[in-house]
């Protein structure tokens, strides 16, 4: 396919459940324009139970989603043409609430967070794409939160590897704490580290954690106390150091809300974090000596309930899927502030809850 200008492809994965309250309809792929951030439809994967959250494994030819809710997590083939799915096979992930999935950097492997059932699953990916059987299986333990409601047990809300590849860092709403794993690249197993698991503040609930690009800093956005936290990462031996806790919301602001997604351009000089109920995504700018953070301000989210965002592969597009009032919504990204500026609604579809991109073309 030729084009006038740059494009990549969009996969948008959303809830479709009516106890969830859903509105989506599966996975839409979309031909986004990298000048001008304009999306165009190119395909619906139906009759998908709640593709709550995707990801390209390394090579970029093939997608997976975890089924929110389920016990199960699906691959699909990735038309490099096209940009469609193709459906290659499911396999469980031997829990409950599949939430995140990552990638080693051999591509061999998956590590799948279940956030109901506590624990970490690893499956084999093979060279065709396809899921074999989960190969360990790892639960979460220690003691809970102070919030009743929130924090009964352990939960795992994501799985991400540091920049090197070296280790899995495991925020964990249930029990305020920051997990860190290394991964057996050939048997595929779990493995603890001698660093003990990270602490957050009392009743924070760590949800998603993002590495700095180049520095040995890391940040966690906390869900329930609407908070992000800078750590100190050492890439030796996997540890997290706090450094700082700083407010997602205005000083202001009195009303529920809970945080959800957290990013660092791909710069390392700007955070962004989303808030669900202020309905605003935080900007930071970060200091490059010392990683703290100082707060720019707030962009209106134009929507309600922005559970995910995500910078698109130029870093000049923010995109801000609100699940509640079921649209995708794009910012300017300024370069040298960090400061968003609305550009409109990229497109209206149920339920939005993650967003990933196809390489750029």
């Amino acid at each position: 396919m030729t084009t006038g200008s740059p494009f990549y492809f969009a996969y948008v994965g959303s809830r479709t459940t009516r106890e969830r309250n859903a509105r989506g309809d599966g996975i839409n792929v979309y031909r986004v324009d990298a000048a001008t951030g304009v999306w165009t439809h190119v395909q619906l994967v139906g009759g998908i139970l709640n593709p709550s959250f995707l990801s390209l494994d390394r090579s970029g030819r093939f997608l997976y989603c975890v089924h929110g809710d389920a016990s199960e997590i699906s691959a699909f083939g990735i038309d490099p043409e096209t940009g469609t799915l193709t459906f290659i096979n499911q396999e469980t992930t031997r829990g409950k609430n599949p939430v995140h999935l990552s990638f080693n950097t051999g591509n061999r492997f998956i590590v799948v967070a279940n956030h109901i059932t506590s624990s970490l699953a690893v499956l084999p990916r093979h060279e065709d794409g396809s899921l074999g059987k989960p190969v360990d299986l790892v639960v979460l333990e220690g003691e809970v939160g102070p919030h009743r409601v929130e924090q009964p047990f352990a939960k795992p809300h994501q799985v991400a590897f540091d920049p090197a590849g070296r280790f899995v860092a495991v925020p964990d709403k249930g029990l305020d704490r920051i997990f860190t794993f290394r991964l057996d690249e050939v048997t595929g197993r779990l493995l603890t580290v001698d660093a003990p698991p990270a602490p957050a503040r009392e009743g924070a609930g760590p949800r998603h954690i993002a590495f700095h690009p180049s520095e040995a800093h890391a940040y966690v956005v906390n869900e329930l106390d609407s908070t992000v936290t800078a750590y100190r990462f050492d890439p030796e031996h996997g540890s997290l150091t706090p450094l700082q806790v700083v407010s997602t919301l205005p000083d202001t602001f009195v009303g529920l809300s809970r945080a959800a997604e957290i990013a660092v351009s791909k710069d390392g000089r700007f955070l962004y974090a989303s808030n669900r109920g202020h309905d605003s995504i935080a900007v930071y700018s970060i200091d490059p000596a010392s990683g703290l953070l100082v707060n720019i301000g707030w962009a209106d989210s134009r929507g309600r309930t922005p559970r995910f965002f995500t910078l698109d592969p130029s870093g000049a597009w923010l995109f801000v899927a609100n699940e509640d009032s079921d649209n995708v919504v794009t910012f300017r990204v300024d370069q040298q502030t960090g400061v968003l500026s609305h550009e409109g609604e990229a497109v209206r579809t149920g339920s939005p809850v993650c967003i990933v991109f196809g390489a750029m073309a």
